[in-house]
């Protein structure tokens, strides 16, 4: 058995398809509107199978994360990808963490506060 997917409720499907495509380098592989309600977008990258299932309910103007889940995503250069989010205007960056001299990470969080993590590992 594979992951196939992971679900986000979002509040803003446009906002997070331009976080998920501008910042983290996913592209939208689907998107459609089952009714006047429901907007839901896959984003992939050809890197991995797995994509993000994105679902804006206009029923649930506040979606709710839980605050232990995050969403890993591995880097070449974690300086490189700092940079790349401080122009995007992101600057509220937890780290960088550094548990052992093989890897180094920092958090951030998307437009609907679910946690991200960029990993780079030697």
């Amino acid at each position: 058995m594979k992951l196939c997917w992971v679900t986000l409720t979002v509040k803003d499907m446009q906002e997070s398809i331009d976080f998920y495509e501008k910042v983290v380098g996913l592209k939208v592989s689907k998107r459609y509107k089952p009714d006047e309600n429901i907007e839901i977008s896959f984003l992939s990258s050809d890197l991995t199978d797995v994509k993000i299932e994105l679902i804006c309910n206009k029923k649930i103007p506040q979606p709710v994360h839980g605050n232990d889940i995050s969403l890993g995503f591995e880097t070449l250069s974690l300086d490189d990808m700092i940079q790349k989010l401080k122009l995007h205007g992101i600057t509220k960056i937890d780290g960088p963490h550094s548990p052992n001299p093989a890897v180094r990470f920092i958090f951030i969080k998307d437009p609907n506060g679910v946690k991200i993590q960029f990993v780079e590992s030697h």
